[in-house]
């Protein structure tokens, strides 16, 4: 068990929703808990690119038309993670719980298929595999009844029937992270943890999904948990509404779990409240998302990369039309979907005190993401899905988002916590002091190329050198931050 250190009272003024910054509809009060109303948590993930592969066959990492296309074996080299599995660290022995909304009941199979075409190692749970000792399991806990119908067409209109919620939605989000949490950690366990709706109502979505992680915190399922769902901050009916959901985060960061979230696909601009099939009223202002803006969790931004996509290697700033074409080349390319900006809710936290030379400044409050990773929409990575259950047809499919990210970046956490022998839990406050000293430059791919500004009314930020409210501090250099977090050891609530 890693020591606990007390909240600084700026953290505490902060947390207590006391910060009067925003325009957060903090005087929304309500007569009774029944009436907190909270927005719907949905999948960060952008929509299923026009790329797409029928059929088992895995794609090979390539360019595809006017996109980069991403497999395993070229996004593991590209982040040099390579060393990191030589020295014998794929997570065996180490659990990440991926939390999702729905599940959908092809989901073991896809990861088998996906796992089997690109040589990953098969996982105890797949449904054609034969269980042997030591191998990585594959388990499904899923949290109430499925509330929705299977599709009775392929249309985009709402084919599950009035009242009913489209969980297809959560399809490619659900593949997605399954299969490239194993991809950055083939050895590691994965729980996926289904909660039967993303909402209803307005007040089932965030419960359920916060109630669930609570679960694994209390049962100590896992010591990686990894979140592609969140909602603007300015979107809750009130501060205290938001806090109210932290509990899991809480006991689970004291007891050395580590949580990472995807940062949005929306750069600043974020819907105020968008139901299921309704359209959502633009935030006229930039605002940042939730679980990501949390200070007891790592938020992941986005990035293109502009490694060789069939090789990692190398970096290609030539083909094609790409924001990677940049002179002179980039590692990385701040993608304009990437979340990021500064918190409204939460203060500061200590460990964003020391940034590298160079950074933005970040004021009174927390500014997002800490780190990122590859998310857009022009280097996007390679998923498979066949599911007759949702109408999706089996072949692979190209998806973005930092939903991509997100699980990526925890797994290279759990790779860390196999090297330490425990878990690290909050690792924000080492990433931000190794960041801060002499090795930046080994340990991150700084990104100092782009901006994150998606719509023309509002306002964007651009990428610097060292930290910035698109990419935080960077992208991992996993050969020297792994081991770097590893000696570390554990940090707890900050």
């Amino acid at each position: 068990m890693a020591k606990v250190r007390h909240l600084s009272v700026r953290a505490v003024v902060a947390l207590l929703g006391l910060v009067g910054t925003s325009g957060i509809g903090v005087a929304a009060t309500v007569a009774g808990a029944s009436q907190v109303v909270y927005p719907a948590a949905t999948p960060l993930s952008a929509t299923f690119q026009g790329a797409y592969v029928a059929g088992t066959q895995a794609p090979p990492g390539t360019d595809f038309g006017t996109a980069r296309a991403f497999d395993p074996s070229s996004m593991q080299a590209s982040y040099d993670l390579g060393p990191v599995y030589t020295a014998g660290y794929e997570g065996q022995g180490e659990t990440i719980a991926i939390v999702d909304s729905f599940g959908y009941p092809e989901v073991a199979s896809n990861l088998e298929t996906f796992s089997k075409g690109y040589g990953l190692p098969l996982m105890c749970g797949m449904p054609q595999v034969t269980c042997a000792p030591g191998m990585p399991t594959f388990q499904v806990l899923t949290f109430g009844n499925r509330q929705v119908k299977a599709p009775t067409s392929s249309a985009n209109s709402n084919p599950y029937g009035p009242g009913q919620e489209q969980s297809s939605g959560w399809v490619g989000e659900v593949a997605l992270d399954t299969q490239w949490a194993h991809t950055i950690a083939p050895e590691a366990n994965i729980l996926l943890v289904v909660v039967p709706t993303a909402e209803t109502l307005g007040v089932q979505g965030f419960p359920n999904m916060m109630n669930a992680e609570q679960y694994v915190v209390d049962h100590h399922l896992a010591n990686v948990v990894t979140q592609s769902f969140g909602a603007s901050e300015a979107s809750f009916s009130s501060v205290q509404s938001l806090l109210n959901l932290r509990h899991a985060y809480i006991s689970g960061t004291e007891q050395g779990i580590t949580f990472m979230a995807a940062s949005g696909d929306g750069g600043t601009a974020n819907p105020a409240k968008p139901p299921v099939g309704k359209g959502g009223s633009l935030i006229p202002y930039p605002t940042v998302g939730w679980p990501a803006s949390d200070p007891l969790v790592t938020a992941v931004g986005g990035t293109n990369l502009c490694t060789n996509p069939a090789t990692g290697s190398g970096l290609d700033n030539t083909t094609g039309t790409s924001p990677c074409n940049v002179t002179p080349a980039q590692h990385d390319v701040a993608w304009t979907g990437s979340g990021g900006g500064f918190s409204q809710v939460f203060g500061k936290p200590a460990y964003q005190d020391s940034l590298p030379a160079g950074s933005t400044p970040i004021s009174n409050m927390r500014g997002v993401p800490d780190v990122s990773w590859d998310a857009s929409c022009s280097t996007f990575v390679w998923v498979y899905i066949d599911s007759p259950s949702a109408g999706v047809p089996g072949g692979y499919y190209g998806i973005c988002g930092t939903s991509a990210a997100s699980p990526q970046f925890a797994a290279m956490v759990a790779l860390a916590d196999q090297e330490a022998g425990q878990n690290l839990g909050l690792v924000n406050d080492s990433l931000y002091q190794l960041a801060s000293g002499p090795n930046y430059g080994k340990l991150f791919n700084d990104v100092t190329v782009g901006n994150n500004q998606t719509i023309s009314s509002v306002p964007g930020y651009s990428a610097s050198t060292g930290w910035d409210p698109v990419t935080g501090l960077g992208t991992p250099i996993a050969a020297n931050l792994v081991p770097a977090l590893a000696q570390m050891g554990p940090h707890d609530t900050p």
